[in-house]
């Protein structure tokens, strides 16, 4: 995780201020100066800001996960500059700071992950960990032929290069649930209009082990200490993280 997002997901100060405080020389790792926001770090390391010791990131209880089932409309952030509604704001939590685990299109609904853990946070974004996301995608020009369904699941040249296999499945005419462990910029929707077929709607379903189910539009809900434990135990490359078990939404 780079120092900047670390020092903001510990609550020394938003992201922005966090990377002129080492801009500023401000803040130490290991007892040396970095001025680099970008510096990789774990958050093991020994941390000070202002000759104060940064507390390191704990598993216990004070770290908070929460599940939201994002309405349409809703931007995946902490704060707006547009004035518009975030999902931070569907969750009361007074005296924390969260932040989203990866993001959302705004026209796009469905499970996001909200946390004060910015160890866990990184674990579940980092390419590394392969955490399978399903969607569902109501795609227009249905059905979709089998030709098509086999790029998807071979993989798609996009603009930014080819992307993974993705395990797909056609539920009904136009309606396809989409497995993906890869984090591009609205990957789904440009791999469905490659292959003809652009997407009217898109829903999480599931992310890594857990699912949405009945959860309603705008509901929250605080993961309980097993299902944390779950997503700490995630392995890079592991069954669970991969999807090559429990995958269906």
């Amino acid at each position: 995780m780079r120092l900047a997002k670390h020092l903001a997901h510990s609550g020394v100060a938003s992201r922005r201020a966090s990377e002129q405080l080492i801009f500023d020389g401000r803040v130490e790792v290991d007892n040396r100066v970095v001025t680099d926001p970008a510096t990789d770090v774990t958050g093991q390391e020994h941390i000070r800001v202002d000759g104060k010791t940064l507390r390191a990131f704990e598993r216990g209880a004070d770290r908070v996960v929460y599940l939201l089932h994002k309405p349409a409309g809703v931007v995946s952030t902490a704060k707006d500059t547009h004035g518009r509604k975030t999902v931070v704001e569907y969750v009361r939590s007074p005296g924390t700071r969260l932040y989203p685990v990866g993001r959302l299109d705004a026209d796009t609904t469905g499970l996001i992950l909200l946390t004060d853990d910015g160890d866990l946070a990184h674990r579940l974004t980092h390419p590394s960990f392969e955490v399978p996301k399903v969607y569902l995608a109501e795609v227009e020009k249905g059905p979709v032929r089998e030709p098509e369904l086999r790029r998807l699941r071979e993989g798609v040249k996009l603009e930014d290069g080819m992307t993974s296999p993705a395990k797909v499945r056609q539920l009904r005419q136009g309606i396809l649930e989409l497995t993906i462990h890869e984090g591009r910029k609205r990957q789904v929707k440009r791999m469905c209009a490659e292959v003809g077929h652009p997407v009217k709607k898109l829903q999480r379903v599931a992310y890594g082990p857990l699912r949405l189910g009945d959860l309603a539009e705008g509901g929250v809900r605080r993961l309980s200490a097993a299902e944390v434990e779950r997503l700490r135990a995630l392995e890079p490359g592991g069954p669970e993280a991969t999807g090559r078990e429990g995958t269906k939404a």
